[in-house]
């Protein structure tokens, strides 16, 4: 070791090494127990969301009890961006119709619990039924079209995507069509009372919901299934020659993921108590994979508050601009119509992320590696450069 380098180690050891030391028992107990890490995480997250509504600014913006609401509609889109990763983030494949699973799921719930229908089935146990209905399509897809790879299965997935509420618009007779299916049941749990008024019941449902999907996640991530599934995202060939079968671990992937989006779904259509096939338009799976992107792709925490923050800035504070800016009078920005420009501002967002951290907000470390390898090579090609650089190492 040259003596550059162990004078570096030595700084940076005298400056990070207490801290290290007082974080490594906390860090590592956290660590070994990723279930209990998610339970306290998300349960800490639950308790402060509805008091941090109660401070300005974002007092200024809505009520605690429209911002409950508003939360439990963006945990819908954490849920589908938690599925959509363990397709696109873990196993690598590219899906462009994702939104289809999710009006699968819808459309079951619809149909088991509403008055067109005449069914009446409760709503827990539909949960279990829609997932499942929804990772029986997902394999049904998958199982022909894997054998694609790049940008041709993405193009089958965005057939499918397109194909599947242009199904649900003109089967009239079973969807009511343009007119989508009403009088969906709310969820029912003793004397608790799921109503349009009260989201308080939703926010604690979906915040269960999601806490359950990501321990089930991380539980996956660090199986021998989620190990295959990083190894055909880096090298499809390699893990299919070290034994993985490639086919049935992308159809397992496809699975999981379309099962979390049937879960999203028989929560949005309880919750709305309407189904309509513009509820499953594309620019909704482009969305939901915008959130995977900018969150951090392979990032199971990353994924769930980049999708987060994206919806309650898409779908909260840009529409709620205006009224803010109004209220305190602010020169110039009162006259503009911000939901005009709402798509304008989120693509300009994109953009930026793209170019400034194209990891996404929190990376995994596996994919910060991958996209900073460059930056850390030598960047002076001339022989004295090269040899300045093999003086460091």
């Amino acid at each position: 070791m040259s003596q550059i380098e162990d004078l570096s180690r030595r700084a940076s050891a005298s400056g990070g090494g207490a801290r290290g030391r007082a974080l490594s028992p906390i860090s590592g107990f956290f660590g070994r127990h990723q279930s209990l890490s998610v339970i306290v995480g998300m349960a800490i997250v639950t308790t402060v969301l509805p008091l941090i509504v109660l401070l300005p600014p974002f007092s200024g913006f809505n009520v605690q009890r429209v911002w409950l609401d508003s939360f439990a509609n963006a945990g819908v889109f954490v849920l589908l961006a938690l599925g959509l990763n363990v397709v696109v983030g873990l196993a690598g494949l590219l899906d462009l119709g994702y939104a289809a699973f999710f009006a699968i799921g819808a459309y079951t719930y619809a149909f088991g619990a509403s008055g067109f229908s005449g069914n009446d089935f409760p709503f827990w146990p539909m949960l279990l039924v829609g997932a499942m209905i929804a990772a029986t399509f997902g394999i049904l897809l998958g199982a022909p079209t894997l054998r694609l790879r790049g940008d041709y299965l993405a193009i089958v997935t965005l057939g499918f995507g397109e194909i599947v509420p242009l199904v649900f618009l003109n089967a009239e007779d079973i969807t009511k069509g343009t007119n989508g299916i009403t009088g969906v049941r709310r969820p029912e749990l003793g004397p608790i009372e799921f109503t349009a008024t009260n989201p308080v019941p939703f926010y604690i449902t979906m915040a269960v919901i999601v806490t359950l999907v990501m321990i089930f996640l991380y539980r996956l991530q660090d199986s021998r299934l989620g190990r295959s599934w990083m190894a055909i995202r880096e090298d499809e060939l390699a893990a299919a020659s070290n034994g993985v079968n490639t086919v049935t671990t992308k159809l397992l992937a496809f699975a999981l993921g379309a099962s979390t989006a049937g879960f999203a779904g028989v929560f949005n259509a309880s919750k709305l108590t309407i189904v309509h096939p513009d509820q499953f338009l594309f620019q909704v799976s482009f969305t939901i994979l915008a959130m995977v992107v900018l969150g951090g792709m392979g990032n199971i925490w990353g994924v769930a508050v980049g999708a987060f923050t994206v919806f309650i800035i898409q779908s909260v504070l840009l529409k709620q601009l205006n009224g803010f800016f109004n209220t305190f009078q602010v020169p110039i920005l009162s006259d503009i119509d911000f939901v005009q420009y709402q798509f304008l501002l989120y693509g300009l967002a994109l953009v930026l992320m793209m170019l400034l951290r194209p990891e996404g907000l929190f990376p995994s470390k596996r994919r910060r590696r991958e996209l900073h390898t460059e930056s850390d090579e030598p960047t002076d090609r001339s022989p004295e450069g090269l040899e300045s650089a093999a003086v460091l190492q």
